[in-house]
């Protein structure tokens, strides 16, 4: 199974396009912070992910906040065929 979700902020958003085939796309760089648990002792978790809202979520998207913190949930896939780097890809996401 392929799900993740995670609280990030939006920290920067192009604006939204076409793909050729007509499909409405908005790429994305999240921002996440946390401090996890990990074998009885506190760790600081940072990262930053390419991510990208496909579809009917993708005009929502396009109007949430820039800096604003969301629950996102989605999915993990190769950039492209041949990459080896990963893209979020949003299922959905809330306010937090």
């Amino acid at each position: 199974m392929n799900q993740t979700q995670f609280v990030a902020l939006i920290a920067e958003r192009e604006m939204l396009r076409y793909t050729p085939a007509g499909l409405p796309i908005v790429n994305a760089v999240l921002q996440h912070r946390s401090q996890q648990m990990e074998a009885g002792i506190a760790r600081l978790t940072e990262f930053e992910i390419a991510a990208v809202a496909a579809g009917e979520i993708s005009s929502r998207f396009s109007q949430a906040a820039l800096g604003g913190m969301y629950e996102f949930r989605g999915f993990l896939a190769k950039k492209s065929r041949n990459s080896k780097s990963l893209v979020f890809h949003i299922i959905d996401f809330r306010a937090v």
